[in-house]
This record gives C-alpha cells, sequence and structure tokens, in this order.
C-alpha cells in the first residue's frame, strides 16, 4: 500500500526561494519512490500544475507572510481528497496554522519540517512584533507534531523555538534534486562579469535585510580586479543601488551590480561562470543555504558568514567547500577574498570537495529515504514488505583502521553474514578500509555513543528486514573467532550475551555481584558488546524506550525481561588478549558514574521477576 502524503508549504516553482526549491525536489523524489506525495502552497494556479498541486491565491502580504484567505478551507478539502497517512508541515508558515482548528487534520500524524526560526530581529523591528502572536500558535503546533525535522546540528542546539521539543527532533540536512538540474543558457550582454575582471564573484538571494549584501558591497568596493554580481531581487534594491553609487571611487568601473530576477538557467550559467560564491547572511533567518549547494555543483568555493546557529557554516564545513568569514566584517570578507584569488589551487581543492559531498551526503536521495523511514514509523501500516534477510553483523568503530580490515574478513569467512559499519567520527582510514573489505559503512552526522552507534545499526538492520543480529565493538578482535558457537545458540533464547572469564577482574567480577543482586539477572558480564538479537529482541533495542538509556548493558536487559523475552549467556574464550579500552573503565569516574545510573535504572525498573536464564555452555 503507497504512502499518501500531504505537503503544506508556502510556495512551490517557478517561486524559486531555497524552501521552495527543496520542496519541489522532495515531492518530485517522493513520487519517483512511489509515495503519492501532494502538495497544498500559497500562489496563482497555473495552466500546467500537476494534479497533485494545488495552489491558493494570496490577497495581501503582511509582514513578509502571506495571507490567503482561502487557505483553511482549501486545505480541509485537500485532507478530505488526498486521505493522507501523514501530514508533512513546511514551517514557518502562517497558513500551516489551520491545521490547528481542523479536526479532520487533527485525526492524522504530523510532521513538521522545520526550515527556519521566526528569527526576532533586531535588524527589522516588525518581524519581532509579528513573532509576539505567532509564537503560540507555532508551539502548539510542534506540541501536537509527532516528528519535527530539523535541518542541521546547530540550528537545532540554537533553537529557542525548539528547545522545549528535543525530544521529538531529528537532524535531516536538505537535499538538492541532482537529476532535475536545468542546463545553463547563454546570458545577455552585460548580464555577466566584464572581460577585464580577474576575479568574478556571486551572491544569490533576495535582496532582504538579513542578506548582508551590504557588508559584501562595501568590501569588494576597493579590491582592484574583483567584481561581484548579487542575483536577485527584493525590497531594498533601491537602497542597495545607493550603497553601490556611494562605494564606487570615482572613475572607476561599478565594482558591483544588481543583475535582478533571473531563469534558473541564467541563475545556473551565472554560477558555472563565477571564480566564487559568497553569503552574507548575518541573522538566523538564513537557516541552511540550499544555494550553497547549487555552488557545490558547478564545483564553485563558497565563502560564508561563520553566523552562530546557523546551518550555513555547518554545511560548508562538512563539505569542506569553502572557508568561514566572521559576519559583518569588512575587513575579514576582503581578507577572504584576497586569499582565494591568489591561490587558484585551494579554490580548485574546495570545490571539488563541495561537489563530491554534495553528491555523497546532500542530493535529494538520502533526504528522501530518512523522511520516508519516520512517515513508516507513523503509518505502519504503509509498510513495504521487506524481503528476508538472515543474519547482519553490526560493528560499532572509531579509529580501527588497523583492525577493522582483519575483522570484516575474519566474518566472511566464518559465516555467510552482510557486514555492517557505523563509524562514530573516525579520522583515520577505518572507513575507507572498511568500504575496500566489501562492509557497508554508515556515518552518522552527530558524534555518538557506543550505544547510539549500536542502535543505528540495528535500526538498519530492523529496516531492511534482518531476522538475526549480531553486534561487535571493533575494539574486541578477539569476539569474531566466536561468531559460530554465538550463532549455535541462537534458538535458545531472543538475546544471547557472550561471556568471556579472561576478561572480568577483580572490580568487575565485584560490580556484577552487586548487579546481580540489584536485578536478579544470573549474567557474570553486563557490558559483553558481543551479543545476538532476533527479530522480538530488535524490536525492544530500537524502541523509543531503548534510545534514551545512557548504556545500553544493563538497561536493554531490563526492557527485554519486561516484553518477556529470553535471555541466555554463553561461556566462550578469550582467543587474543588485548588491552581493554572501555570507556566504563578507563577511569574510576566513568566506572562509578556507571555503577550510580545503572543502579538507580535497576532500582526504578524493580527486581521483577526474570524468566530464568539458560545455563551457560
Amino acid at each position: 500500500m503507497a504512502l499518501r502524503i500531504l505537503h503544506v508549504g508556502k510556495f512551490f516553482p517557478p517561486y524559486r526561494g531555497g524552501m521552495e526549491v527543496f520542496l519541489a525536489d522532495l515531492v518530485h523524489e517522493q513520487r519517483r519512490q512511489g509515495i503519492d506525495a501532494h502538495a497544498l502552497v500559497h500562489g496563482d494556479p497555473l495552466p500546467d500544475d500537476p494534479s497533485w498541486l494545488e495552489r491558493v491565491p494570496v490577497q495581501f502580504n503582511l509582514v513578509y507572510a502571506p495571507m490567503a484567505i482561502g487557505f483553511r478551507r482549501a486545505l480541509g478539502r485537500a485532507i478530505e481528497r488526498v486521505q493522507p497517512d501523514v501530514l508533512h508541515l513546511h514551517l514557518p508558515n502562517n497558513s500551516a496554522l489551520w491545521a490547528l482548528t481542523l479536526p479532520i487534520a487533527r485525526r492524522v500524524p504530523w510532521v513538521i519540517h522545520w526550515h527556519s526560526d521566526v528569527v526576532v530581529s533586531n535588524i527589522k523591528w516588525s518581524v519581532a512584533l509579528a513573532y509576539m502572536l505567532y509564537r503560540p500558535f507555532e508551539q502548539a503546533l510542534l506540541e501536537r507534531a509527532q516528528q519535527v525535522f530539523a535541518t542541521s546540528p546547530p540550528y537545532l542546539e540554537a533553537s529557542n523555538a525548539l528547545r522545549a521539543w528535543r525530544g521529538k527532533c531529528e537532524i535531516v540536512p536538505l537535499g538538492l534534486d541532482l537529476r532535475n538540474i536545468p542546463p545553463p543558457v547563454a546570458l545577455s550582454p552585460g548580464q555577466g562579469w566584464r572581460s577585464e575582471t580577474r576575479l568574478r564573484l556571486l551572491s544569490i538571494g533576495r535582496l532582504t535585510y538579513y542578506k548582508g549584501f551590504e557588508t559584501l558591497i562595501r568590501a569588494v568596493s576597493t579590491m582592484p580586479g574583483v567584481e561581484l554580481l548579487i542575483a536577485g531581487e527584493g525590497e531594498l534594491r533601491t537602497s542597495l543601488e545607493a550603497l553601490i553609487r556611494q562605494c564606487t571611487p570615482e572613475g572607476r568601473p561599478t565594482p558591483v551590480r544588481l543583475t535582478g530576477a533571473v531563469s534558473d538557467g541564467e541563475k545556473h550559467a551565472l554560477f558555472a561562470s563565477c571564480d566564487i560564491f559568497c553569503l552574507a547572511s548575518r541573522e538566523r533567518t538564513e537557516a541552511f543555504g540550499i544555494v550553497l549547494l547549487e555552488a557545490m555543483l558547478h564545483g564553485k568555493p563558497c565563502l560564508v558568514t561563520d553566523l552562530p546557529g546557523s546551518g550555513m557554516p555547518w554545511v560548508v564545513a562538512h563539505a569542506h567547500a569553502g572557508l568561514h568569514v566572521p559576519f559583518e566584517d569588512q575587513d575579514a570578507w576582503r581578507s577572504s577574498i584576497a586569499r582565494l584569488q591568489h591561490n587558484t589551487a585551494l579554490r580548485q581543492r574546495l570545490g571539488q570537495s563541495g561537489n563530491k559531498a554534495l553528491h555523497r551526503f546532500f542530493s535529494i536521495g538520502p533526504c528522501e529515504q530518512s523522511v520516508a523511514r519516520h512517515y513508516r514509523s507513523l503509518a505502519p501500516d504503509t509498510r513495504p514488505a521487506k524481503p528476508r534477510q538472515d543474519l547482519l553483523v553490526v560493528i560499532s568503530t572509531r579509529n580501527n583502521e588497523t583492525e577493522i580490515g582483519h575483522l570484516i574478513r575474519r566474518v566472511h569467512a566464518l559465516v555467510k553474514a552482510s557486514v555492517l559499519v557505523v563509524d562514530n567520527r573516525s579520522t583515520d582510514a577505518t572507513c575507507h578500509e572498511a568500504e575496500e573489505c566489501g562492509a557497508r559503512v554508515l556515518r552518522p552526522l552527530l558524534a555518538m555513543t557506543n550505544w547510539g552507534s549500536l542502535q543505528t545499526g540495528l535500526r538498519y538492520a530492523q529496516t531492511h528486514g534482518f531476522q538475526t543480529v549480531v553486534t561487535i565493538d571493533a575494539e574486541g578482535l578477539y569476539e569474531v573467532e566466536e561468531l559460530p558457537a554465538l550463532l549455535a545458540q541462537r534458538e535458545q533464547a531472543d538475546m544471547v550475551v557472550a561471556y568471556f572469564s579472561e576478561r572480568n577482574s577483580l572490580v568487575r567480577r565485584i560490580a556484577w555481584q552487586w548487579f546481580r543482586w540489584l536485578t536478579g539477572f544470573g549474567l557474570r558480564d553486563f557490558v559483553s558488546g558481543f551479543r545476538l538479537y532476533n527479530r522480538q529482541a530488535l524490536e525492544t533495542a530500537t524502541s523509543t524506550q531503548a534510545t534514551m538509556l545512557d548504556y545500553q548493558d544493563i538497561g536493554t536487559l531490563l526492557l527485554m525481561r519486561r516484553q518477556g523475552l529470553r535471555i541466555a549467556e554463553v561461556a566462550l574464550p578469550l582467543h587474543t588478549a588485548r588491552v581493554n579500552r572501555s570507556k566504563i573503565f578507563r577511569s574510576w569516574g566513568n566506572a562509578v558514574r556507571y555503577a550510580a545510573v545503572s543502579s538507580l535504572l535497576s532500582i526504578a525498573h524493580g527486581r521483577a521477576r526474570q524468566r530464568p536464564l539458560r545455563p551457560p555452555r
């Protein structure tokens, strides 16, 4: 059964804001993937609009917000017509607030795509005043939503509006549809840079208060041989033209020109012929910068404002696609532009890195897959049937380039299994070695605990239909040799925990005696990362309750017992004695914290009677 999704957005192409470009790309990709996606947006209907797109005419704008009197009625009709499994609201969008007033909307699960805060502006007092009225309704939407998609870690961290709802937020970076890029067209005479220009700068965006074009104009005006084109229209056009005239030295050609609005083909022609792309935004209203992805598409280095709390510098840093410049610092802009002007090799290296990162991290495909996974968690009846797959070995790793290759090769030699490596921000060649050995590698965007890495692998197994999962910490190279012995116990319990007596020190034995008394479990090692899960145990280990655990060891055991699942421990020989690198026992402070947290968790769950453990082998 195909998922039915109704997107409620602001505008849709041919309106070409960043939020609108993304919405169009997402809907098209979803429809390519078999999702029945529809969109309800502002704007006048166009003759060639498809049946799944409805535009609602706007009567006027109030503080940059489109006012469409018929939007509430149109939303109710659209929900009745589409019968969506999920209502996908794109914010900020004042018309999305109508969902709060419609009973038919409240019967559908909601997700919110958080494109930007409504920034309480120090520059534009009218925005701050309007937000005082908008905020209570915005918070009501967030409270009602089951899931919130934030576009970058820094933006989520800095967002006051999302502070109370962090538990339902997920990082889903925006993406660009690389299969739907219009070809560049020939620029008309006078539309591009002058022939004598030595360094061609480009900036694109609406001519509005938060874009920081004033800083760029003042910085470039004193740099010989440098010319800046600014593409876009907006309410500041007259004042920016006046500033350009004021900053242009007498007798010299104008160093900055406003091109006005450009078509998609003209925009990509400008990208193709520029040397550097600049984005000087000065408020967090600039949340991500889809235009940066378009610059990376053309292999252009990016200069961006190092704006606190914005995802814009995060995108560039994550892609290694450019340089950061302190916001509203004209001298810093001149210095950064000059650095790239005289270092052609650096420009090329940044441009190539950005292009590779675009295809790897910021295309629309990974974004759509992440969004669809959350849809199906809210509408489980629409989950597609997954082919049965038997065994997945999940390896958690960080900077294990010397061990990871051997570990993967031994898995393949010992058992018939797929191997998934979850990398926690390695800085060495771990990922390359893993991929060379045939493993699938996941690189979460956020730094994670060891349990977070393992649970990422468990979620992957659940999504892809694996029946049995074995988890291995890459630090424990010896564990892989006992993989067949662990698998031999799979029919005896829902979760099987390995026990290696050789690594149980006196301190550990004392600790485990305490937890055996406290929990009622008969285990002799509570922190073994060498574990086997069947489908029932997998469901519990990937649950919301399991996600909230600081440590997976005792917490998952308690959750398994609550669900009535069977737990077995199997004693295994230690093949390769290694230095213990467990973070828990690396210091007394870590050990005490682990003991305190796990003890409180055990007491909170109570010493409920447990199903007997299978006797150790």
